[in-house]
């Protein structure tokens, strides 16, 4: 799994028939290079400028497509070095996401992930599935959140003693929820660390907000969070997505590094409250996983605004930097298996979807 953040390949192994998850292997974690990460946001910069008008920016995405190959490839060995377990017989790989535009009244929605999946296929030795959104932005879903599928069997395994909803924090935040009566609801639910990243570095400070120390000294300005929650997506129900650029830095323009940090970060904290706040009930406990739990700052905002108890994947022992990755792992068995990746309460498809393609 590569996001939108754009700083690792995460890879890990996992033992699943697609619809329980029996066991969990070793995972992996290659980090890109300035080079590598600059060449994946030349890319993303360049899909933004096309937006499926005019000639493709071929360059910029075989570039892209080259540094994916080779980081996905090095992952991989990693993640094998070493492993006497079974031989894996199936990768899911995601690819990176460039561009994506969920369906709207005014036009149909696209969405696109660069990955060269033949050659990666070569690297690995084993079939590859890959392009798991297309079908269902093609049917009418929004493409995502796809990970609800692995989100839920999780969950099943945690018992049902309590309601849990899973939070992804990555470029763009997602929510998974199994209410008491068994319904899954899955949506995006604003930004998370892209905007906050993107602010980050655009004041020479760093790629992220290490630790949340940044945010941490500056000063929330809550009438700003006010006036950006007033977007219409915020009124629209679920499900519904994002593009990673749909909220982005700019919006703290005149800020302080310090407060624009902190402001960023307690809106994304606001935006899962407000999303979490309209469930039809609202779950006991939040699981955190993806790289924002790792900010402090943004873990202290959750637990001010969520009206429920915030925790993080590990309380409950799960791999919070892998549960993406091992999603895709999980999606790649119900591609093979011909089984559902997303339904009507997780992308507003009309009905359940297979989705993914299989390479030879």
């Amino acid at each position: 799994m590569s996001g939108t953040s754009i700083d690792a390949v995460d890879a890990a192994l996992i033992l699943t028939d697609g619809e329980r998850v029996l066991d969990f292997g070793p995972v992996a974690e290659r980090k890109y290079t300035p080079d590598e990460r600059a060449a994946l946001k030349a890319a993303t910069d360049a899909a933004r400028q096309w937006k499926w008008t005019g000639p493709k920016p071929q360059g910029a995405f075989r570039e892209a497509e080259d540094v994916l190959t080779r980081t996905h490839t090095d992952a991989w060995r990693q993640l094998v070095q070493g492993w006497d377990g079974p031989v894996p017989n199936i990768a899911g790989i995601h690819g990176q996401t460039v561009l994506h535009r969920p369906p709207s009244q005014e036009e149909s929605g696209r969405t696109l992930q660069l990955l060269d999946a033949a050659r990666v296929r070569e690297a690995l030795g084993i079939p590859v599935a890959y392009d798991f959104r297309t079908a269902d932005v093609a049917a009418g879903g929004q493409g995502a959140p796809l990970a609800p599928a692995f989100h839920s069997a999780l969950l099943r395994n945690l018992g049902e003693e309590q309601s849990n909803a899973v939070l992804n924090l990555g470029g763009v935040a997602n929510v998974t929820y199994r209410s008491r009566d068994g319904d899954l609801v899955a949506f995006d639910t604003g930004p998370a660390n892209g905007p906050i990243d993107e602010w980050i570095e655009a004041h020479g400070a760093g790629t992220h907000d290490t630790d949340g120390r940044i945010a941490a000294a500056g000063r929330v300005d809550e009438m700003s969070i006010d006036l950006w929650m007033d977007k219409p997506w915020f009124d629209q129900t679920g499900p519904k997505s994002l593009d990673r650029f749909d909220f982005d830095a700019t919006l703290a323009r005149g800020m302080s590094l310090e407060d624009g940090a902190a402001t960023l970060t307690a809106f994304s904290a606001q935006a899962v409250a407000h999303a979490i706040r309209h469930f039809d009930d609202t779950p006991d406990n939040v699981i955190v996983c993806g790289g924002g739990r790792r900010n402090p700052q943004l873990m202290q905002e959750l637990s001010n605004r969520v009206p429920c108890t915030v925790r993080t994947a590990e309380d409950v022992g799960w791999l919070g930097d892998s549960i993406e990755a091992q999603a895709f792992a999980f999606l790649a068995v119900r591609t093979l298996r011909g089984l559902p990746i997303s339904w009507p309460g997780t992308t507003n498809v009309a009905q359940p979807m297979t989705g993914g393609r299989l390479t030879g």
